[in-house]
């Protein structure tokens, strides 16, 4: 009998571990192996809600209180004959609001930013009241200036206030990945087909004009050369570069889009150091992976994702992603220098990196356990940005918490305070900003609450999710994939435990879907109309894409598809 019951085990757990043992083998990313399986202490924030909390308390004209309201109108009318609405970088900053310069002093980052992360939770920012905050944006396409691409100011005149405009190449680029990502949610927005067409064409005849050499500051998009001064080569450009002359090859087809962006790519990939310098790199990785399966292209993923995670940037010394253990606190996980005071991790980093990196695994399953393993890291710590999440002891000004209305974090948290002679008592993590060193005497001490940052939640928001099991995550694959072909629902589910979870799955709609495992690369369940549990591995990931149930499965090449739509770009 207890013979018989031990064969029945036996074959009971073969059988069990041969539905979740993964088919696509696992790549590791060395940075992420460094970080904790399950960091401690574990939060998981509802990033959803503080993206709506976010939108509807920041965008109130009529907000009370000191410092508030964060929002005002700049009626300059630069570039774009229509007011725009101007919004604060960071709290009580002194250069902006309507009456510093004109109004005009306001950044593409924080506008953009914004729009994006709360039409990516579901708010149409061309509808909100009487507004229309995404019509609004063409302001910063600097066609005054014959520069003809988004900026981060909408004018010259307060370039030299801050925010890199015209003279430091991401502060230039990225503007035009935000606004080519929220082109893509509003595709009938008046006049952003032809704004984008010009973006395009200036990003084709800049990279033509390098011919594979990005070794530069910046690039006047006016002159149409590339430039120097005091800040060092940013080469990374090219994944800014690449990434809106793809999208721009999928939005309107042309051939020599897709020709510029491989272009780009191919001079990124040639650089003999890391070239990482703010936050584009993550793009190209993704970009990498996405062009492999659906170009052909043979682009290095690992030495991109490398350059990315690893903190061994050159001209940006250190800037990677953030690991450790800082006095019982696990910070990994988040974006920003490695080596300022021990570390300074930034929330915005951490935000927009989430947008291209979990989409990799679409593209390239082998990386869901670094991806999930790195998320789960990133969504865990960032919740220390915010001051009503941070203990007191741990933030430069706890004493102001209250003025950020539950919506506004601080810029940053560094392992020791950077202001050198002011917080050193603190303990690390510090949670800080550097608003005060802008306007040295003037901006006050709140300004290190940071606004441009906050507003990007919506990327957190849109891909992260909670399950019924505590640190184990639901991520959105699709939320951020941008000018894709057409998906069904697909989720990557992280299990960082040591023993088998049973995580309990919720569909998207409501007609019945069989559940297909793209690392597994089987269906797993059958029919699901609501919900159903899924087994997930030790330390391993399911990649769930929901197809219609009774789906004609057809093979091409090494594309499955379920009625015509890919749903594995790996099959073997």
């Amino acid at each position: 009998m207890r013979e018989g019951l031990k064969l029945i085990l036996a074959v009971l757990f073969l059988f069990i571990s041969s539905f979740i043992q993964a088919q696509v083998k696992q790549l590791k990313l060395n940075r992420v192996e460094e970080m904790a399986d399950v960091p401690q202490p574990l939060q998981i924030s509802d990033w959803r809600l503080m993206a709506q909390n976010f939108d509807k308390t920041v965008y109130d004209f009529n907000a009370k209180g000191n410092y508030w309201p964060l929002v005002w109108m700049d009626s300059t009318t630069k570039n774009f004959s229509q007011p725009v609405m101007g919004i604060y970088t960071a709290i009580g900053d002194v250069r902006q609001g309507p009456q510093n310069n004109k109004g005009m002093f306001h950044e593409a980052l924080a506008n953009m930013g914004s729009v994006l992360g709360a039409t990516l939770i579901g708010i149409d920012k061309s509808k909100q009241g009487n507004m229309n905050y995404v019509a609004m944006l063409k302001n910063y396409f600097n066609s005054d200036t014959k520069w003809n691409i988004m900026m981060n100011n909408t004018a010259p005149e307060v370039a030299l206030l801050g925010g890199g405009y015209g003279r430091d190449w991401w502060y230039d680029v990225y503007p035009n990945v935000l606004f080519y990502a929220i082109c893509d949610k509003y595709p009938n927005e008046k006049d952003f087909d032809w704004i984008a067409k010009s973006i395009a064409e200036k990003f084709y005849k800049a990279d033509s004009i390098l011919n594979g050499n990005y070794n530069y500051s910046y690039f006047d998009y006016a002159q149409m050369k590339p430039m120097n001064n005091q800040i060092c080569a940013q080469q990374d450009a090219a994944a800014g570069h690449a990434w809106v002359l793809y999208a721009a090859y999928k939005k309107f087809g042309d051939k020599r889009y897709l020709k510029g962006a491989i272009s780009a790519m191919t001079a990124l990939e040639a650089n003999k150091i890391n070239p990482t310098y703010e936050l584009l790199m993550p793009f190209g990785a993704y970009l990498a992976a996405r062009m492999n399966v659906e170009q052909g292209t043979n682009f290095d993923v690992e030495k991109l994702l490398g350059w990315t995670f690893d903190g061994t940037a050159v001209c940006r010394e250190g800037w990677g992603v953030l690991t450790g253990k800082w006095n019982g606190y696990d910070i990994s996980g988040v974006v920003g220098s490695t080596v300022d005071h021990g570390g300074y991790g930034f929330l915005m980093n951490t935000f927009d990196a989430a947008w291209p990196l979990v989409p990799i695994v679409r593209y390239k399953p082998a990386y869901a356990n670094a991806i999930g393993k790195w998320m789960l890291n990133a969504v865990n710590a960032s919740r220390f940005f915010y001051p009503q999440y941070m203990p007191a002891n741990r933030q430069t000004i706890p004493q102001f918490a209250a003025v950020t209305k539950g919506v506004i974090a601080y810029e940053g948290f560094a392992k020791t305070s950077t202001f050198d002679t002011l917080y050193q008592t603190k303990v690390g993590p510090v949670a800080q900003g550097d608003g005060p060193k802008w306007v040295p005497g003037k901006n006050p001490e709140v300004s290190q609450f940071s606004v441009y940052g906050s507003g990007h939640v919506g990327v957190f928001g849109s891909i992260v999710a909670k399950t019924n099991v505590d640190g184990i995550l639901k991520l959105d694959v699709l939320a951020t994939d941008f000018y894709r072909s057409k998906a069904y629902p697909t989720y990557l589910i992280y299990n960082p435990y040591l023993e088998n979870k049973s995580v309990i799955y919720k569909i998207k709609g409501n007609k019945k879907v069989d559940l297909y495992d793209a690392i597994a690369q089987k269906f797993i369940v059958k029919n699901v109309s609501t919900t159903t549990k899924i087994l997930v591995g030790n330390r391993n990931s399911v990649l769930i894409v929901e197809t219609p149930s009774s789906s004609k499965i057809t093979i091409v090449g090494r594309n499955m598809l379920a009625n015509g739509i890919v749903v594995d770009y790996q099959r073997k």
